[in-house]
């Protein structure tokens, strides 16, 4: 485009031209589904067909045996926010390419750690790889899909399947979390009951914002006796002593003294060593 100069005496006038927005040709997509206890996201870029041969053997816009992109335009990204089977193959929560290799018979699936490619990289670092499986498409003789999709479908509390849908042809893709081993930890935690650094941060919180101390000393005694500590002792002790609980305070304080002093730190010695001379007089 040209740029026009006009020149009034000294003054010269650049015309601005606004930019036009026009719908993209393959328009970004982004998916967002719970599945067991996390949540699994795709963001990828969705082409149409457009009157031509998609998966085939007769000049396919996508041929057999050549790595996808699978999708258009910048790599598709998918995300686990817990751990994952990928058809069976442990993959650690994070965020991979999906690249995938069609075949008529069988297709690659493949999650590449570095998700901030632009397509399949041109040096490509099969190192990278963190899990290629094969998955055998499925074709869909009731319905053709003109636009490329991917969704998760078939949601159990465990499992679900995302699938790979262009044309005719589905890709099922199985994912597998460890929910149960879990939820069953999350269970007994609840049913034993809060844990000590439960009740030495809610003793923590009371003390700080001044509440009722009666409460606070009963929580921190607890926490004391399921899993005493240093810090723990040194709360109940000040906890104490603005009960006005002074012997008390001193018998916690010379114990916090003592594990501080085992674990060398200098810092919660020489506090307890102040409040103990100064609860002492």
């Amino acid at each position: 485009m040209k740029k026009i100069l006009i020149f009034l005496g000294a003054l010269a006038v650049l015309p601005l031209f606004g930019q036009i927005s026009v719908p993209a040709p393959s328009p970004l997509c982004k998916l967002e589904q719970k599945v067991g206890l996390g949540t699994i996201t795709i963001e990828y870029s969705r082409p149409g067909m457009k009157n031509r041969n998609i998966f085939s053997e007769a000049n396919p816009l996508v041929p057999y045996g050549k790595m996808w992109r699978t999708g258009a335009n910048a790599a598709t990204r998918v995300s686990f926010s817990e751990d994952v089977k990928v058809e069976g193959r442990p993959v650690s929560k994070g965020t991979y390419a999906l690249f995938t290799v069609p075949g008529k018979e069988m297709w690659e699936i493949i999650l590449y750690s570095d998700a901030n490619v632009s397509g399949v990289p041109q040096d490509y670092d099969r190192t990278k790889e963190v899990v290629r499986v094969s998955v055998e498409p499925h074709t869909l003789v009731a319905y053709t899909f003109e636009t490329f999709f991917i969704d998760i479908n078939d949601i159990k509390n465990e499992s679900a399947t995302m699938n790979l849908v262009w044309e005719s042809t589905l890709v099922p893709i199985r994912l597998s979390f460890d929910v149960d081993s879990k939820v069953m930890a999350n269970i007994d935690k609840v049913i034993a009951g809060p844990s000590s650094n439960d009740y030495y941060q809610a003793a923590r919180y009371y003390y700080d914002a001044n509440k009722d101390m009666a409460r606070a000393q009963e929580w921190a005694h607890r926490a004391n006796e399921l899993a005493p500590t240093f810090w723990k002792l040194r709360l109940e002790s000040l906890i104490l002593a603005s009960l006005g609980r002074k012997p008390e305070a001193i018998e916690a304080a010379q114990r916090s003294k003592a594990m501080a002093a085992e674990a060398g730190n200098d810092e919660y010695v020489k506090m307890n060593d102040l409040s103990i001379q100064e609860w002492s007089n």
